[in-house]
């Protein structure tokens, strides 16, 4: 967690839904997350107490647009020339999860991976149920020495990434995760960092103009998540004067801009170096230690995010109903047309029933009554 972040009462906002930070030793702050989690115990609480500091070490990425590299445009029989996203403006956007119909023709994204070996999928480590690292495991070897093993990364949007790897290197385990923040899931694409972002991505008719999404993996909805005994019904007017935690970079801060009900959930500096951190962070993962630390007072994400989150802390439920329909797609770099068609065959072939015990493994306990994938639209 950043230096400089404290808490801040209510009587310190401000009227253009901000909040001044004064400040604070922040690692203080997080320190004092282990003695005040409730009801947390094993890979939960080991998830989002590291959620705080993991945010910091995470990759380092340019912001978007920084230093990327000219889309490149793919031709060749089969694979379409970077016309998916170009075709519509965001004002004249109708059907952003339309996408390329799927081919396993090999173009120049497809072969540049086949050539390295390996995809480079970046995903995220501290999302419960969806890309989580699983704790750390240690054994006593005959002659008393301690060997540890690393956690594994797994959930449902890596067993996805491992389906893919799958298809187009022969192996699931040919595939380099690189653990990405919300906000800088975009700027990994255009810089080349990853091959495909595969990471409770929302399509949207303005990151279509940015990046190239396959076909939809998941229907999610915007939800308020909050204190079971929260005077807070939803995403309504009972978030008047309340302080809401949003990822930067997500579409929960994008509905909070369009419709905030009077909530506070702008941080002074947002989006700057002396951004703080505290209503908008890099991690969604990290709103919920700062619900359960009483810095803020709700979060607004994606009802499938929420859920694992409800799911990770019996103090927490979700409030009201989502607001939005939305999907979730893999993301590839805009040109890359070849890949995206690629990434769009595996998913022919993954509703077929990868799909469905996915969804049972890592979803189904806490996000009930999903009957199947949504249906794929094509251009």
């Amino acid at each position: 967690m950043p230096d400089g972040v404290e808490h801040t009462s209510p009587a310190g906002r401000v009227p253009d839904g901000t909040v001044p930070v004064r400040p604070s030793a922040g690692r203080a702050a997080a320190r004092r997350v282990a003695r005040r989690l409730r009801g947390w115990g094993g890979v939960a609480a080991m998830a989002t107490v590291c959620a705080l500091t993991v945010s910091t070490a995470l990759l380092s990425l340019p912001r978007a647009g920084a230093g990327a590299a000219p889309s490149a445009v793919v031709t060749g029989p089969g694979v379409g020339t970077g016309l998916q996203v170009r075709a519509e403006t965001a004002d004249s956007c109708k059907d952003p999860d339309a996408s390329l119909t799927p081919s396993s023709v090999d173009g120049p994204a497809v072969a540049a991976v086949k050539r390295r070996g390996k995809l480079i999928v970046g995903v995220d480590q501290n999302s419960y149920r969806w890309g989580y690292r699983t704790p750390a495991t240690t054994k006593v070897l005959p002659d008393g020495r301690k060997e540890t093993t690393p956690g594994r990364l797994v959930g449902f949007d890596i067993d996805l990434a491992r389906a893919i790897a799958k298809d187009i290197l022969g192996d699931e385990d040919a595939i380099v995760f690189r653990t990405i923040p919300t906000n800088q899931r975009i700027a990994a694409l255009e810089s080349r960092k990853v091959d495909l972002v595969v990471r409770t991505m929302t399509i949207n008719c303005k990151r279509i103009q940015q990046v190239a999404f396959s076909t939809a993996y998941f229907q999610v909805g915007q939800q308020i998540l909050a204190p079971k005994d929260s005077e807070i019904t939803g995403y309504d007017a009972s978030l008047s004067g309340k302080r809401v935690c949003t990822a930067e970079g997500s579409t929960a801060y994008e509905a909070l801009e369009e419709k905030s009900f009077g909530a506070v959930y702008k941080d002074v500096g947002d989006g700057t170096k002396d951004d703080p951190d505290l209503l908008t962070v890099p991690n969604q993962l990290d709103c919920l230690a700062r619900l359960q630390m009483g810095e803020v007072d709700a979060v607004l994400t994606d009802n499938a995010l929420a859920a694992g989150q409800a799911a990770q802390d019996p103090a927490v439920e979700l409030k009201g109903e989502p607001f939005t329909t939305e999907y979730y797609g893999v993301a590839a770099k805009l040109g890359d047309d070849d890949l995206v068609r690629r990434v769009n065959k595996v998913l022919v072939d993954y509703r077929q029933g990868p799909w469905q015990r996915a969804y049972e493994t890592w979803l189904k306990a806490d996000l009930p009554g999903i009957s199947g994938p949504p249906a794929p639209k094509y251009k």
